[in-house]
Order: C-alpha cells, then sequence, then structure tokens
C-alpha cells in the first residue's frame, strides 16, 4: 500500500512537468561543480538534497585530492577544524555524486564542453593567487607570499618543491589575518610539536632545523580592527616554544578604537583583552619570541648586495574619521626599520582567470548577482553559470560561511529550473561525459581512488605515531593507485 501511495505521489509530482524535463526522473538535472573546496561541497550538499527533483552533480578539480582549503589551506596543527570533511564525504558517496579529480579546466575539459553536457555549472575555485603589496622590493629574494608557504607545509603538490631561506633570524609577516597568525605560529613551532600535525614530511624536516629566533607581525591598524580571530590569538599564548610580545603602548586603545569597541560583538572584545594581556605578560625566557606589531605599514622591502631580504621600511599609522565617517588610516611621516632576512605577505587571497569564463580583474572575482553569473561586471546573467565560494564573493569569513553562501547560489539555480530558464545540452547523459573525459585525460581519479589514497595516507602516519603522512606529488599519487 505504501509503495502504491509513493508512486502514486510521485506520478502527480511529475505530471505536471515533461517527463524528459531537466529535474524529473527520465532526465536528472545535470550540474558541473568546478572545484572541490568547502563551497564546492556544500553546493554538492544542498544539490543532493532537492526533493523531487532528481540531481546529478559531476565534481572536477584539477588535483587528485577533494576538499580545496580544507586539506591545503586550514593549518596542519588544526586538525579538529579538518573534521568537516567528514560532511563532504557523506555527500560524495551518494550515488548521484561522483568525482572527477585531476581533470583540468581549460585544460581537458572546458567551457563549451560543459554546455554540451550539463544544464548548470558552478564555479567554487575560490582565490588561490595572492594580493601585492605594491611596496618596492617585493620580489627579492626571501619575499614570499603567505599562500606558497602555506601551501608548502601543507604538502600541496604544486608547492612541495619551493625553498625558504629558515636559517634567517629574524621573520616579517605583514597582515592581520588568520593567515598571518598561523604562518607564524608554524614558524615557532619546536620539533617536538610537529607530531601531532598532518604537515608534509619536507615541511618538518626543514622547520625542524629552522634557526629562526624571532617572528613579528605587523598589522596597518590597531587591536579592534584586526583581522584574526579570538581562537587564533588566544592560541598564540599557548605556544611552547615561544614567547609573545606586545609593546604596552601599542595595546593602548585610541579614542576611535574605543568607540568601536563600544559597538562591537563580544568576541571583539574578548580579543582585544587577549591583546592587552600578552601586553602585561612577563616573558618566560622561551627560545623564540613573537611579536604583534599595531598601526604599521609596509613601505619598501630592502635588500642586501646579494639581492636578498635584509629589511622592512614602515609607516607609522594613527586612526582617523574619513569623509564617509569611516575609521581609516593615516601615515604620521614617522618611519622605523626592522631587520628581517624572511618576509612572508599575508594582506590576503586573490580568485583567478578561469579560461573563457568572465572575470573582473579589479575585484578578482568572477561577476557575479548572488551567484548568477554575469556575461561582464554589471552585464546580464550568463544562462546555466553560477559561482559559490570565494571566487563569487571574495576571500572573507571561515570555513561555515560557505555553507550559506553556497546554498543562496544553489537556490536560485533551482528558481532558474522552475522557470524553464536553464540551457538544454545536447549530450547530457552521464555515461557520454565520463567517457569523453576519459578521452581527455586518461587519468581520471574517482572517489573511491580518493579513499584509496585516503586510506594510504592514514596507514602511513599510524606507522609513524601521526595522524596522517601526506604524498605531496600528483605522480605519487598516481603511481599508489597503479595495479600491483
Amino acid at each position: 500500500m505504501l509503495l502504491r501511495y509513493l508512486t502514486a505521489v510521485n506520478r502527480g509530482f511529475y505530471s505536471a512537468r515533461p517527463m524528459n524535463a531537466p529535474g524529473s526522473l527520465a532526465q536528472p538535472l545535470r550540474v558541473a561543480i568546478i572545484g572541490s573546496g568547502p563551497a564546492a561541497f556544500y553546493a554538492a550538499e544542498h544539490l543532493l538534497k532537492q526533493e523531487g527533483r532528481p540531481v546529478s552533480v559531476d565534481m572536477i578539480d584539477r588535483l587528485p585530492t577533494p576538499y580545496g582549503l580544507v586539506r591545503g589551506g586550514v593549518a596542519p596543527d588544526h586538525l579538529k577544524i579538518k573534521t568537516v570533511i567528514a560532511i563532504y564525504e557523506k555527500a560524495a558517496l551518494n550515488p548521484a555524486f561522483r568525482f572527477f579529480g585531476n581533470v583540468e579546466f581549460g585544460k581537458h575539459i572546458t567551457r563549451a564542453d560543459l554546455e554540451r553536457h550539463f544544464h548548470a555549472v558552478i564555479y567554487a575555485t575560490g582565490a588561490p593567487s595572492d594580493r601585492r603589496l605594491g611596496v618596492p622590493g617585493e620580489d627579492l629574494q626571501g619575499s614570499h607570499s603567505a599562500t606558497e608557504f602555506v601551501a608548502w607545509y601543507n604538502g600541496h603538490p604544486d608547492f612541495s618543491d619551493r625553498q625558504f631561506d629558515l636559517s634567517a633570524e629574524r621573520v616579517a609577516v605583514i597582515g592581520m589575518g588568520n593567515v598571518a597568525i598561523d604562518v607564524a605560529r608554524i614558524l615557532c613551532l619546536g620539533p617536538g610539536e610537529f607530531k601531532d600535525t598532518d604537515m608534509a614530511d619536507h615541511a618538518i624536516a626543514a622547520l625542524s632545523a629552522s634557526r629562526v629566533r624571532e617572528v613579528c607581525i605587523f598589522g596597518r591598524r590597531g587591536p579592534v580592527q584586526a583581522a584574526f580571530t579570538t581562537n587564533e590569538v588566544r592560541e598564540l599564548g599557548e605556544m611552547v616554544d615561544a614567547d609573545v610580545v606586545v609593546r604596552p603602548e601599542e595595546a593602548v586603545l585610541d579614542a576611535l578604537s574605543l568607540a568601536e569597541l563600544e559597538a562591537a560583538r563580544a568576541t571583539t572584545r574578548a580579543k582585544v583583552e587577549i591583546v592587552q594581556g600578552y601586553a602585561k605578560r612577563p616573558l618566560s625566557g622561551k627560545r623564540r619570541q613573537l611579536h604583534l606589531r599595531f598601526m604599521r605599514s609596509p613601505l619598501e622591502i630592502r635588500g642586501d648586495a646579494r639581492g636578498h631580504v635584509s629589511s622592512l621600511e614602515l609607516g607609522v599609522n594613527r586612526l582617523v574619521r574619513n569623509a564617509a565617517d569611516a575609521v581609516v588610516t593615516e601615515a604620521t611621516g614617522e618611519r622605523e626599520t626592522y631587520g628581517a632576512q624572511l618576509v612572508f605577505r599575508s594582506v590576503g587571497y586573490r580568485g583567478v582567470a578561469l579560461n573563457d569564463v568572465p572575470f573582473d580583474e579589479r575585484s578578482g572575482l568572477i561577476p557575479n548577482l548572488k551567484g548568477r553569473v554575469l556575461a561582464a561586471p554589471g552585464g546580464a546573467p550568463l544562462a546555466g553559470h553560477y559561482a559559490s565560494g570565494w571566487i563569487k564573493r571574495g576571500p572573507t569569513g571561515v570555513i561555515g560561511n560557505n555553507k550559506a553562501d553556497s546554498v543562496e547560489t544553489v537556490n536560485l539555480m533551482m528558481e532558474d529550473l522552475a522557470a524553464g530558464s536553464l540551457p538544454a545540452p545536447p549530450e547530457p547523459d552521464a555515461a557520454r561525459f565520463d567517457a569523453f573525459v576519459r578521452g581527455k585525460q586518461g587519468t581520471v581519479v574517482t572517489f573511491a581512488d580518493w579513499q584509496k589514497l585516503d586510506r594510504i595516507e592514514l596507514d602511513r602516519g599510524r606507522a609513524t605515531g601521526r595522524p596522517r603522512v601526506k604524498f605531496t606529488s600528483v605522480d605519487e599519487m598516481l603511481a599508489a593507485l597503479r595495479p600491483s
């Protein structure tokens, strides 16, 4: 009886639309997702939960490994944050989901290919590049983006062969966000602290031999305006091998900061209290020191005769109200020099253009209206094309913020589906796309393949008393998947 009832309900639901319409039993809505980070998986999760609308999701990533910045960007000692992967894995195990790893958009498949096989495409490629400082000396030897350093110590295949001069005793980190805090903290870890991480082996070896004794983080504004979160700055005080140093005069808030703090959330007040607590904390004589410096802007990175970083020239700022009544920094004209042999720039991520996909060079984003891709900034929607995550809204927020962002995008896609405005692809059959991709790229990595790599990494970790030992090259991954 129940089966006959459900069958009747389904017939009634689908009778309102043609049997071969997208989102019907005969023709599931075919969606391609480019990228496999948090925004991509949250979009897949929401798509696969659409009641009464069968959806088929193909996720495409140029790496053999999924999860994007959760694998390659989250600090290796923040394993708890990475447990979010369990949610993504649940979506990936849905029979209507397929993973096409080791497949590069723009190389193995094009926008035209996707339009031929899918009703809709979601671009969730994040912001894999970095914003530049725009100061002299930025490209000297020893000046690096935090992006590449983070990818290096996390074992990203594109960066595993990078070299960083860790014989430097003094390091400057420019920026006051969570990434800057992570970079500084990783530089201050002691050899005994690596065993509880999934850091790449090459990074553990290099950092264990590091001669770094002082790391200084510079932010252009004050403690109230700093972008790091409460948990990140609190964690600095728990470092085994380094003292946190804040100059008492820089922990004192000016009138504008006090007014801003009064109207701020409790988390901001807690953050400021932690910073001010560091200013009062006596040094305990640990091997390293991590300094937090406020109201300083980089003016120039200076080099020695070899063309290697030797110091950082900084301008001292103050806070003022501009014509729009916003609190901004203003140069006082005072300068100071910090001697450093290594500089990491951490002033924000930036999106990268995709071949034949609209891109706004000014903002570093795919132009979109709440997730609907626009043919040009301020232009008309490009039917069937959507964006989610950092490539949609910019590199802001934490992992969880991508969920609401992806839900918004998918809901707009469902509106377009209901309105009949999604394009009709000539070849929507799932098997045809699979055959097409394998004709272009003979070494496609499926989600089952990734699960095998995952098990090997975990086994290697257990053998060494660590959570995981990562593969750090694509060739190594593909070799592990070949039949023995």
